[in-house]
């Protein structure tokens, strides 16, 4: 059985939301199975974009941590190239992009692919962001609760800043998130995607504070020390 939100109201101590685990599997479900379907010629436009602008291979895939540290697959639209430095680091990610796929990044068509995963129930539309398990592992305790939930498509880290927040910052949001997942919630990040598509990323503060001032109180706030990507 997959870890839910009675796993994640029990590590945190906190009551339990009116929201069902199972009820949102079927809604998300549905709500994926729906957008998949009505998103596949914009999936097809962006595959001609990528091809166009980087060739091929038209996807990236990675192995990630999924609910309960179970290690998922995750797969997006390539956006970038494998560009190296002369020390044989990898570019910048501004330096291996294209004006076309820095445009698809920003609108988020890369992750259309991943509504797949939620439907098969590696993902949810709504969660903390998917991160690579060493990453996830190295937080510890934090990265333990952080895996409570599903990895989502968007989550609160996202609707409150994203690229503009620090790794301490997102981690904070994503355990506020874990701790107070509800239905209710779900939506109301999802609008605030929508908003964010629209409008660009803002940080607000007064979610920022509370999420910090949660993990600040927590016994397992201590601070991450391995980069989220």
């Amino acid at each position: 059985m997959k870890p839910n939100r009675e796993h994640a109201v029990s590590a945190f101590s906190l009551p339990a939301s009116s929201g069902s685990y199972h009820l949102k599997r079927i809604l998300e479900c549905a709500l994926g199975g729906t957008l998949f379907v009505l998103c596949l010629p914009l999936m097809a436009m962006t595959a001609v974009v990528v091809w166009m602008s980087l060739g091929l291979p038209l996807f990236f895939t990675q192995a990630r941590a999924g609910a309960g540290m179970r290690v998922i697959t995750v797969a997006k639209f390539r956006t970038m190239t494998n560009a190296r430095g002369p020390d044989g680091a990898l570019l910048p990610d501004q330096m291996r992009q294209t004006a076309a796929t820095a445009l698809l990044r920003r609108l988020r068509f890369d992750e259309l692919p991943q509504l797949l995963a939620v439907i098969s129930g590696d993902m949810s539309m709504v969660g903390p962001r998917p991160l690579p398990v060493a990453t996830v592992a190295n937080f510890g305790e934090l990265g333990r609760m952080r895996s409570m939930v599903a990895p989502g498509m968007t989550g609160w880290a996202q609707v409150n800043g994203n690229t503009l927040l620090s790794d301490e910052e997102k981690i904070a949001l994503d355990l506020w998130y874990v701790a107070h997942a509800s239905l209710w919630l779900d939506v109301r990040i999802l609008l605030l995607t929508l908003k964010t598509l629209v409008t660009g990323e803002h940080i607000d503060e007064r979610h920022l504070k509370v999420a910090k001032d949660f993990l600040l109180h927590h016994p397992c706030g201590q601070q991450p020390r391995m980069m989220m990507r």
